[in-house]
């Protein structure tokens, strides 16, 4: 049976460029691959005749080769590829399936398994792991914002290798099982895997005399103090990052980051919900009913002055402006609240009975809201009597 043309194999026109060529192959492979197929008998012979269309137009010479003569370029001793020894296909004219599927694996998941190809070298050093603080500060300090040292247990740089991992200073040697790509392939079935290195974990080096001082990781257990400016605003969340301080890389590498996560302690005056503060203020049945004027602590240290209009209730709010706390960004200041909590006196004295009774004989058409609610429960007991 005479071979398809290889254009019509792979669905793309004749002319096509490198990428639709590579696209239209990657569309065939995922349709025809045999594992998805099994009920097709055909698809396994489909499937390698695509690797093989795709193995010659792939290669710039070899296609060519294929525009100019067809497939008689590879048959009867031409010697497609411009020349190259031996010509054609290996395998009996099947298409070199792995090196064809393994191009496309690498094109779809190399980066998915933080491969690095090419140029003869893998990774030669590793990124430090970024640290997480936890900061507890007072309702005061996130008003004001302050500075702090912190001590982080974690990994420096090597001061005997310099970070190299290596004794005296010596340069790591590439390592002999994947030749330095920190990554060995193996054929399984119809794909090729990657995986990492075992005898370098990935980093494409081996390290012949370690340094005594790390042991050829580059790097040291270590706590560090660091003075860290806490700004103004800042609320339960909050996270600072400080770029570089986080553990150091394995031979050299870079170092992570370290996160600082802020949690502000509940303060005994003061609540806050996000730039408002809010202060409950105890005042006497007499200050409420008859108005006046009391002073309230600021979060700033400092003291307002707030009038209390006759007749409050509890739960009624006045606001001081400008008195909350500050806009992490330096968008203003929010407002703090002052709600009152009208006490009832207790433990009263003879005298303090007789004048409250007193006044609450005089007192029939002085709370409205009594007045009101007890109105309705006699017109609801009204209404069950009917």
């Amino acid at each position: 049976m005479a071979k398809r043309d290889y254009y019509e194999v792979l669905g793309v026109a004749k002319g096509a460029s490198a990428d639709e060529i590579k696209k239209g192959y990657r569309t065939k492979a995922k349709e025809l691959h045999p594992d998805r197929n099994a009920d097709n008998p055909q698809a396994e012979a489909q499937f390698k005749e695509a690797n093989e269309a795709y193995e010659v137009l792939k290669d710039a010479e070899k296609k060519a080769a294929y525009d100019r003569f067809g497939h008689a370029a590879f048959e009867g001793g031409m010697g497609g590829g411009g020349g190259r020894p031996g010509g054609g296909f290996g395998g009996g004219g099947q298409g070199d399936f792995s090196s064809a599927f393994s191009d496309v694996f690498d094109d779809l998941f190399g980066d998915f398994m933080g491969g690095q190809r090419g140029g003869g070298g893998g990774r030669r050093a590793s990124r430090g792991s970024d640290l997480r603080y936890n900061m507890r500060i007072e309702l005061e300090e996130a008003f004001s914002g302050i500075q702090k040292t912190i001590n982080v247990p974690t990994s420096v740089s090597c001061s005997g290798c310099n970070g190299s991992g290596s004794e005296g200073g010596s340069e790591p040697a590439s390592c002999p099982t994947c030749s330095g790509m920190g990554k060995v392939r193996a054929q399984q079935g119809f794909f090729t895997v990657e995986r990492t290195c075992p005898t370098c974990s990935g980093l494409g080096q081996i390290i012949k005399n370690p340094c005594k001082s790390c042991q050829g990781a580059g790097r040291v257990e270590k706590e560090r103090a660091l003075n860290v400016n806490i700004p103004a605003g800042v609320e339960t969340g909050t996270r600072i990052r400080l770029g570089g301080e986080g553990e150091a890389g394995m031979r050299g590498g870079p170092s992570g980051d370290l996160y600082i996560f802020i949690d502000v302690a509940d303060h005994e005056l003061f609540q806050r919900e996000g730039t408002n503060l809010y202060c409950r203020v105890p005042v006497s049945m007499a200050k409420a009913a008859l108005g006046g004027s009391i002073e309230v602590p600021t979060i700033d240290g400092g003291r307002g002055r707030v009038q209390i209009p006759s007749g409050s209730q509890s739960g009624r709010q006045m606001r001081l402006r400008s008195k909350g706390m500050p806009a992490l960004r330096g968008a203003g200041t929010g407002d703090m609240f002052i709600e009152l909590a009208v006490e009832t006196p207790v433990n009263l004295t003879a005298r303090q009975k007789e004048i409250l009774q007193e006044f609450d004989d005089l007192s029939e058409d002085n709370n409205p809201e009594s007045s009101s609610f007890f109105s309705s429960v006699k017109s609801f007991w009204d209404s069950m009597k009917g």
